[in-house]
C-alpha cells in the first residue's frame, strides 16, 4: 500500500477520533458536588472477595469510615478464600468501626455452573441482603481492592438522587507505580474511554452504555427489573453488560460514568508487566465477541491508527515521501494531543504522549495473546478459575 495512502488513513482516523468520537479524550467527567437529598436512602454494599487478604483490611476500614448520613451496611461475600480474607474483614469491623456499620460475612458456596466467579459471589450477596433488609434503595457494587474516600458514597448518592440516575459509577484510579505501570495504566484508561466515550454513555439518548465495576451505585429496583446479575451471569466484562441492560430497559433511563480524582483507588499492584498483561488478556478477546474477524480488524486497525504514523515520521530518511511525512506528523500530533488529558490525570509528563504508539503495540500484543489463550482453552483466568 502506498505510504501516502497509509498516512492519509491514519490522519483520517485521528480526525474522526478527535472531533467525532464524543470528546472521549477530554477525560473531564468528574463526580462534583450535588445538593443533599431531603432524606438519605438506605445503601447496601456488596463486595465479592476471593483471596484478598492483602487489600481487604484497608477496603473494609474505608467503608467503616464512610461519612454517609444514612443507613449503610456491608455484605462481604467470602468466595472460598484460603488466606483468611473473612477473618481480617471481621476484625476490622470489630475494632475500627466508629460509625458502627454492620458487616455481614456471607460464606460463598461452590461456583455454580454457567456463572463467572465474581457474579456468582455478587448474586449470593444480593440474596443475603434481601433476607436482612428490604428497604435499601441503592446497591453499591464494589470490589475487594477498591478503597473509597469517606465522602465518596455520600457524594455518589447526592448525584444519583439529584440527577435521578439509575446507575452511577466511578472509574477508580489504578496503581501506576513502576515503569510498566507508568507506561501502560494511563493508556488503559484512555482506551477504555475511547471504546466507551463517557459523554455518550451519560447521554440518555445515546446508545453507548458503560460502567466501571469497581464502584457502581445502582438502584435496587432497576437491578431487579433487569434480572439482577443472573441475566449476565457468564459475562466477563460484567460492568458494561449490566450498564447495557439497564440503559436498554427504558428510553429515558439515565446512567452516569466518571473518572475518580482520588475518590476511588485500586490497591491492585501494577508495578510489573504480568498483572497488567493478564488484566487485558482476560477480557480483550471477549470485547471482540470471540470473533476471529473482529480480531483481524482490531489488529489491522491498531497498526494503522497507532503505529503507521510514527513509523512513517521516524523513517523519513529512508522513504523520502514528504507528503506522507506531513500527513503522518499531523496524525501523530493529534494522537499525542488527545492522550495528554488522561496522562495528566496520572501526573505524567507531556513528553510521554509520544510513547503512546509503543504502548499501543503492547496492547495489540495483549489482544492477540487473549485470543491465543482462548483458542488454547485457557480462556479468561482469574483467581485460579478459567472461564
Amino acid at each position: 500500500m502506498d505510504l501516502t495512502l497509509i498516512a492519509f488513513i491514519s490522519l483520517t482516523s485521528w480526525i474522526y477520533l478527535t472531533f467525532f468520537r464524543g470528546g472521549f479524550w477530554r477525560a473531564d467527567r468528574r463526580l462534583g458536588d450535588a445538593p443533599a437529598p431531603a432524606a438519605w436512602p438506605e445503601i447496601a454494599a456488596i463486595i465479592p472477595a476471593r483471596d484478598e487478604a492483602e487489600s481487604i483490611g484497608p477496603v473494609i476500614s474505608a467503608h467503616m469510615m464512610a461519612d454517609y448520613p444514612g443507613s449503610f451496611s456491608i455484605y462481604l461475600v467470602d468466595d472460598q478464600s484460603s488466606d483468611g480474607t473473612a477473618a481480617i474483614a471481621r476484625n476490622i469491623a470489630e475494632t475500627k468501626n466508629p460509625g458502627n456499620r454492620p458487616l455481614h460475612i456471607v460464606e460463598g458456596a461452590a461456583l455454580a455452573p454457567g456463572w463467572s466467579g465474581k457474579l456468582w459471589a455478587v448474586q449470593q450477596g444480593l440474596i443475603a441482603q434481601e433476607k436482612t433488609s428490604f428497604t435499601a434503595k441503592y446497591i453499591l457494587l464494589t470490589d475487594a481492592d477498591i478503597v473509597l474516600q469517606p465522602q465518596t458514597l455520600r457524594r455518589l448518592v447526592q448525584k444519583a438522587e439529584y440527577e435521578n440516575l439509575t446507575l452511577a459509577s466511578l472509574m477508580a484510579k489504578l496503581d501506576s507505580r513502576g515503569n510498566w505501570g507508568k507506561l501502560l495504566i494511563p493508556a488503559f484508561i484512555y482506551f477504555f474511554q475511547m471504546l466507551y466515550p463517557f459523554p455518550r454513555a451519560n447521554d440518555a439518548n445515546d446508545n453507548v452504555a458503560a460502567a466501571a465495576g469497581g464502584c457502581m451505585l445502582v438502584r435496587k429496583d432497576a437491578l431487579k427489573s433487569v434480572g439482577a446479575v443472573g441475566a449476565i451471569k457468564s459475562a466477563i466484562i460484567d460492568d458494561c453488560a449490566l450498564a447495557r441492560r439497564i440503559k436498554d430497559q427504558n428510553p429515558i433511563t439515565k446512567i452516569w460514568l466518571g473518572l475518580a480524582d482520588g475518590e476511588a483507588t485500586s490497591l491492585r499492584d501494577h508495578r510489573s508487566l504480568s498483572p497488567i498483561w493478564n488484566m487485558i488478556a482476560r477480557t480483550a478477546y471477549a470485547q471482540l465477541n470471540y470473533s476471529p474477524l473482529f480480531l483481524a480488524g482490531a489488529l489491522i486497525g491498531m497498526t494503522l491508527v497507532y503505529l503507521a504514523a510514527p513509523l512513517i515520521v521516524l523513517t523519513i530518511g529512508s522513504h523520502g515521501n514528504s507528503d506522507a511525512f506531513v500527513l503522518a506528523a499531523i496524525a501523530w500530533g493529534l494522537m499525542a494531543y488527545t492522550y495528554w488529558p488522561t496522562l495528566k490525570l496520572y501526573d505524567r509528563l507531556p513528553w510521554e504522549t509520544a510513547l503512546l504508539p509503543i504502548t499501543a503495540a503492547l496492547y495489540t500484543a495483549m489482544t492477540l495473546s487473549s485470543a491465543l489463550r482462548h483458542w488454547a482453552g485457557s480462556g479468561s483466568q482469574w483467581k485460579g478459575r478459567t472461564y
